[in-house]
């Protein structure tokens, strides 16, 4: 099976800061693959050059076998990448529904005559985008929250509510990062369970998260970070034996990490 996602040789510079010097690696449908490493050791700067946020100085980024380097993410997306990150991006004033609606904008087609004079072809597209949320919604167990404020849900539900947004897109890929940060042990089970019924329905999921137990729990790849470097790859067995890696995270970490 060919790679959904491949990532070679990527780097990039800041002011004279090397923040990731070539990194590869990658990422089949319907796997899970987590990108791991201490704190700055260059996680989110990845994601950010893979999702278009940042051009990277060296390297080339592969979609379903498409040459995507420094594409915009806007492209990205209609081409079936979607990503989370770190702090919610959710209008805490509208409703559940409606933030799981604002994710079919980028596959609307309508005009926007259409869609002023509120003609069929735009209450047939409304209707539809109403239906895939609500479908959504129940994907991640937020159906019974649909018309309820966003704002008054946990931090838990809101973290679901993000990811059910991301796949209104129907992406072939999903960028979640740390999508667990802030749980409590009940929300971030309620996590696990979701991604890894996405990865089932042949999503491929690239995750960044520092719940280690979560990570060596669900992934079926991983990959290691240390100063923007990757310093180990493999199965979750591999990597927590590797030398390198126990040393990257001395602490409470490692613990995890043999858990």
């Amino acid at each position: 099976m060919s790679a959904l996602l491949s990532v070679e040789g990527l780097g990039i510079t800041f002011g004279g800061l090397r923040a990731v010097h070539d990194v590869g690696f990658k990422v089949q449908p319907g796997e899970i693959l987590s990108v791991i490493g201490p704190n700055g050791a260059g996680k989110t700067t990845l994601f950010n050059m893979i999702s278009g946020i940042y051009r990277p100085g060296t390297g080339r980024i592969v979609l379903d076998g498409e040459d995507v380097t420094a594409m915009r993410p806007d492209l990205l997306a209609r081409r079936g990448m979607s990503r989370t990150f770190q702090n919610l991006q959710i209008f805490q004033n509208m409703t559940v529904l409606e933030n799981a609606i604002a994710g079919y904008h980028l596959t609307e087609s309508g005009s926007l005559l259409a869609d002023l004079f509120s003609l069929p072809a735009s209450r047939g597209r409304a209707r539809a985008a109403k239906d895939g949320a609500m479908e959504l919604l129940a994907r991640v167990g937020l159906e019974r929250a649909a018309e309820t404020e966003a704002g008054n849900l946990s931090y838990g539900k809101l973290k679901r509510l993000e990811i059910a947004r991301a796949l209104a897109l129907k992406p072939k890929l999903l960028l979640l990062d740390e999508p667990a940060a802030g749980c409590n042990a009940v929300e971030t089970e309620e996590i696990d369970r979701m991604i890894a019924e996405v990865a089932r329905s042949g999503v491929a999921i690239l995750l960044v998260e520092h719940d280690m137990k979560m990570v060596m729990r669900i992934s079926n790849h991983i990959v290691v970070l240390d100063h923007g470097e990757k310093i180990a790859e493999g199965d979750p067995a591999t990597v927590s034996r590797n030398p390198d890696v126990i040393a990257a995270y001395l602490g409470t970490e490692t613990e995890a990490l043999h858990a």
